[in-house]
């Protein structure tokens, strides 16, 4: 009978911690999980500890962390272990800049199946949410040179952690960072909605420049996090975008997204248009409404309205995606 693998048994164990009341025994098997010579085996446990808030071992996850970035290539795949470590840190509120520091500059390029690949961008993207929170003088000068990392995922993290840690010279730098633009529009996406969730009032109008942005995607970014900041005026701002936009590809994202603002006004308004509009028009807003397919009263309405207008073929959209929810 082949041996089971102590590495899965390890796994095991630490999957049934998650669900153990805090102890001296079970802050002892999270100490000795974290000494372990598997990167696996440390991020789960360094979740788990994270999880059941053990600050008592925060010592021991920073101990952890310095040992693997020795030789971090060769201990630490994928920067599996060591991004998890200070994502537990953060969460448990260690404010020392040092492991913060050292991970902020980590790059790790391995192997892959075309150009090698920068496993350090989330750890650098988790450092500067981490080393904002802490006392170090020059946190926001190293936090602002990952803004252009290589490495989209790192740059994201950092308008990240400007949004959330950086007060109000942050949210300026995000401003900068939309004006002057990225490659990528996750990284913009991340803006809007950083700015929008920081200092809603102040950047409504900033951000909803955006939705008329002659680059699609970008455009389409600004309307989602309109969107998705839940806000009246921001729902507004989408309401008069879509009485002057007759282009279909813009008029389903702007559906999408007063459907993603949960907000009363939005769901009555889009269930109208299933009523009232021509059959692309009630067929998107059918789709843009499927995220509330188990929302009873929401699916009442929308079954209501597309009975009462008749369209077999909408109809059998509607209970496709509305009776039948995967």
């Amino acid at each position: 009978m082949a041996k089971s693998d102590p590495i899965e048994r390890a796994l095991d164990r630490l999957g049934e911690l998650r669900h153990a009341d805090v102890s001296e025994a079970v802050t002892t098997e999270l100490r000795d999980f974290l000494r372990s010579r598997s990167n696996l085996v440390v991020a789960k446990a360094a979740k788990v500890a994270c999880e059941l808030r053990v600050t008592a071992l925060r010592p021991d996850m920073v101990a952890t962390f310095d040992r693997l970035m020795v030789s971090a290539p060769k201990l630490d795949k994928r920067c599996a272990a060591t991004t998890e470590l200070l994502s537990a840190l953060y969460e448990l509120d260690y404010v020392e800049p040092q492991p913060y520091l050292r991970g902020l500059k980590h790059v790790q390029l391995e192997a892959s199946f075309g150009p090698p690949v920068d496993e350090g961008a989330k750890l650098r993207a988790v450092s500067a949410q981490g080393l904002l929170r802490t006392p170090y003088p020059e946190a926001s000068a190293a936090v602002v040179e990952l803004l252009v990392d290589r490495e989209p995922a790192a740059r994201a993290g950092a308008v990240r952690a400007l949004a959330t840690n950086g007060g109000e010279a942050g949210l300026l730098l995000l401003r900068l960072k939309v004006l002057s633009g990225d490659s990528e529009v996750g990284v913009l996406a991340e803006c809007f909605a950083g700015l929008l969730s920081a200092a809603p009032e102040s950047s409504l109008p900033f951000v909803a420049r955006y939705i008329d942005s002659p680059d699609e995607a970008t455009a389409e970014a600004a309307m989602l996090a309109l969107g998705e900041s839940r806000s009246p005026a921001a729902y507004t701002r989408l309401k008069e975008k879509w009485e002057r936009t007759i282009d279909r590809p813009a008029r389903k994202v702007l559906l999408a997204s007063m459907a993603a603002s949960k907000l009363d006004e939005a769901i009555s308004f889009l269930v109208s248009l299933i009523a009232t509009e021509n059959a692309r028009t009630a067929a998107d807003s059918l789709d843009a409404l499927s995220i509330y397919r188990h929302n009873e009263r929401i699916t009442t309405g929308v079954l209501d309205a597309v009975t009462k207008r008749g369209d077999k073929t909408l109809l059998d959209h509607c209970r496709r995606d509305f009776e039948n929810p995967a």
